[in-house]
């Protein structure tokens, strides 16, 4: 079983949720403390050998290429004031992975701008990592789903347990389930069930593994839920046909950055722990909530 070096971002959405701040910056490039979102998530490709990294991208989005590129100005402006831990952070978004970028040009969906990366994956199994969904790196989702892959071959999704009432949120699984353990096999997917008829309370989140075969589905693939060509839909067309499709039910720590409230409760645990913030971060929070009703009147 060949392992997987690439992976595939898709980064071309509007950030609408974000308005007006995405206005003129992407929302990936929105910070988590110090950090862009995006970061965290090429990190986490890189952390377990996946340094060819395709984004699909849209309008709007060079601010993305810039954040990876190398900033010979500042650079040179750090390194005469001797600024090393800052410039040792600013090398090391430039020099994480290699990074190309292809268009996605009309926004038809996610499963097209898998499409798009076609004639950059080749005929390879690959990673797709969503930037709205950040995984901590202490709980390793990607390295479980490489296993998986090298056990039974063909596609493996992320899977997390949620509320019945907000399983309409997500792409849900119907799946087969051996006690006790949070690998499963895929038989059935639907995007955003009507309230009352998800398979399952198991969705899908922001991480898959694929194998090449998803293109020519994709290919064939009709526009389904809000007229885009979901990746769901394909995926749910491998598992009818035969194709293996496992699932790795996630229960780690997971960060969703995207709408405002959850980017907010993101970055407020993420800040809590850092060792170099959360100390003196969670002494404030303390206090800010110990006066928070007088404070949230004024």
């Amino acid at each position: 079983m060949s392992e997987i070096t690439k992976a595939v971002i898709p980064v071309a959405g509007l950030g609408t949720r974000f308005l007006p701040a995405t206005k003129a910056t992407p929302k990936e490039m929105l910070p988590v403390v110090d950090k862009p979102a995006i970061q965290y998530v090429v990190e986490e490709a890189v952390s377990v050998g996946m340094r060819d990294i395709l984004m699909v991208t849209g309008r709007n989005k060079r601010a993305l290429e810039d954040h990876f590129d190398r900033n010979c100005e500042l650079e040179l402006a750090l390194e005469k004031k001797g600024d090393t831990d800052r410039l040792a952070a600013v090398h090391a978004s430039t020099e994480l992975a290699d990074i190309h970028y292809t268009r996605q040009r009309d926004p038809r969906g996610l499963g097209h701008a898998v499409l798009c990366a076609a004639p950059h994956v080749g005929d390879e199994p690959f990673a797709v990592l969503l930037g709205d969904d950040l995984i901590d790196p202490r709980d390793p989702l990607l390295a479980q789903m490489q296993q998986v892959r090298r056990r039974h071959g063909g596609s493996v999704v992320a899977l997390m347990e949620v509320a019945p009432e907000r399983s309409h949120l997500y792409g849900c699984a119907a799946v087969e389930r051996e006690h006790g353990s949070d690998i499963v096999r895929v038989t059935d997917l639907v995007e955003k069930p009507a309230p009352g008829t998800a398979p399952s309370n198991l969705a899908v989140i922001g991480r898959y593994i694929l194998d090449p075969a998803i293109f020519p589905v994709l290919q064939h693939t009709a526009p389904g839920r809000g007229g885009e060509i979901q990746l769901t839909d394909a995926i749910r067309t491998l598992a009818h046909e035969g194709h293996p499709v496992h699932g790795v039910v996630f229960s780690g720590r997971r960060y969703d950055t995207g709408d405002r409230a959850d980017y907010l409760r993101a970055v407020v645990r993420i800040a809590a722990d850092r060792s170099d913030l959360g100390p003196d971060f969670i002494e404030w929070l303390h206090e800010f909530l110990g006066r928070a009703p007088a404070a949230l009147t004024v």
